[in-house]
């Protein structure tokens, strides 16, 4: 085996490492964005809850308005947490976006190694023709 052909395998299965290093670094960036999806919508139901829970009138009106404050007492709190972790997630995001350009930064380059290292053996192959002797047929002319 020729050492060209010795460098080109491992290239190939760096290659395919890098690939599935990829889809899982792509994977983990659509969960993540899943993730800030789901946790905005989450904070927009806990806001809607929030401005639903309004004093009504009734015979208990105390107990009522002990109740609608309490009530958004604890939607606040939910609130600041759901948007604690709307942060949390678009960070995470992010980062995933981040790692998912870093990866295919990484496969880019091993894809230009393996080109670099595939011109380089058709060049030699071009110029091993070039230093061959020329091949001649000899041709019977008819009589």
């Amino acid at each position: 085996m020729p050492p060209m052909a010795k460098r080109g395998v491992p290239l190939d299965r760096i290659l395919r490492v890098r690939t599935l290093q990829l889809g899982l670094v792509r994977a983990d960036e659509a969960r993540a964005h899943d993730k800030v999806t789901s946790e905005a919508a989450l904070k927009e139901r806990i806001t809607q809850l929030a401005a639903n829970v309004a004093p009504r009138a009734s015979t208990d009106q105390a107990y009522s308005f002990l109740a609608a404050a309490h009530y958004r007492d604890r939607l606040a709190l939910s609130a600041m947490a759901a948007d604690a972790r709307v942060r949390a997630a678009t960070d995470e995001a992010e980062r995933a976006s981040a790692r998912s350009i870093e990866a295919r930064r990484d496969q880019s380059a091993i894809e230009k190694l393996i080109a670099r290292d595939d011109a380089a053996e058709a060049l030699k192959e071009v110029r091993a023709l070039e230093k061959a002797p020329p091949f001649r047929r000899v041709r019977q002319d008819p009589c």
